[in-house]
């Protein structure tokens, strides 16, 4: 039996050209190849998600436009409930403009659009969906009262939260002991702690900082180096898969979508955090970011 995802966050369309460099400051450089893709890190996790295995429920915000109507259509093929997915009117739905490099680099400009009107209003009249739910995941390219709202609510009927903290932004001090799962980047673990450089030396001590803030499990990824694990039973790294990049747009999300998953589905942590690992590594041998999500046969059948 699926075990009941919910994913609240944001729905864009990323429009990716692939260039040979990231363009400096004033710089332009003449791209090989233009695509057009569904993303949005709420999007691309609720999609991941359904791949890797969940009964997924996307809470989301679009505009009134054709982008939308593609998005929706998109997410019913993966079997995504997208009945709590509200239309605002007079509003673009979110935009994400991706240079993808030949080394496999890439660099985003986002416009939310339609993504700023998901509110704290939409998370409680959907109480009843979060209350339901094995796992809520969410990330921060929603307004952060919504992601306060939804923590809260999700937290009230003592369903566990993971917390994409991404892009990175402030978080009030009062919602780290109702967060089951922070999984910050290395830059966006550095930014939760007020720090403008960092090592592979400064790991240890950032998940610390933010362990004792009151999450229960802080997981920093590290990209191939695979994740920094912090919590009351394990310290240290766990070592992750290597694989020649195409594109990484979305390996963050593949893992949080199919990390949400794993867990949901009971499994032990380690071995969740080793599903999750998997699907984004197979994720960044492909383009795009939805599109490069895998489904549970591969995942559990690839060998590296």
């Amino acid at each position: 039996m699926k075990r009941k995802v919910v994913v609240v966050g944001s729905s864009n369309t990323d429009m990716v050209a692939r260039v040979p460099r990231i363009p400096t400051t004033g710089e332009t450089v003449m791209g090989s190849e233009f695509m057009v893709f569904h993303g949005g890190k709420g999007a691309n996790q609720a999609v991941a998600a359904a791949r890797a295995g969940g009964a997924v429920t996307f809470i989301a915000c679009v505009g009134d436009d054709q982008f939308a109507v593609e998005s929706l259509e998109n997410y019913n093929k993966d079997s995504i409930d997208t009945s709590c997915i509200k239309t605002q009117q007079g509003k673009h739905s979110g935009m994400a403009l991706i240079f993808v490099s030949d080394a496999g680099e890439n660099c985003i400009a986002v416009t939310p659009g339609a993504n700023n009107s998901l509110l704290a209003d939409d998370i409680y009249r959907n109480s009843h969906v979060l209350k339901d739910a094995s796992i809520v995941l969410l990330q921060l390219e929603i307004p952060m009262e919504t992601v306060e709202a939804t923590i809260k609510v999700a937290s009230s009927h003592k369903v566990p939260v993971i917390l994409n903290p991404a892009p990175a932004a402030k978080i009030d001090d009062g919602l780290y002991p109702h967060i089951s799962v922070l999984t910050p980047n290395e830059t966006e673990a550095a930014y939760l702690t007020s720090r403008k450089e960092f090592s592979e030396g400064d790991f240890p001590v950032m998940a610390k900082e933010l362990f004792e803030r009151g999450v229960e499990h802080v997981i920093i990824t590290l990209g191939s180096k695979g994740v920094y694990l912090k919590n009351r039973d394990f310290e240290g790294i766990i070592s992750g898969y290597k694989v020649k990049p195409v594109d990484p747009t979305a390996a963050g999300d593949v893992f949080n979508g199919s990390l949400a998953v794993a867990i949901a589905q009971k499994k032990n942590l380690h071995d969740a955090i080793d599903y999750a690992q998997k699907a984004a590594a197979i994720s960044v041998t492909r383009m795009g970011a939805q599109p490069s999500a895998p489904g549970v046969k591969e995942i559990e059948s690839h060998v590296f």
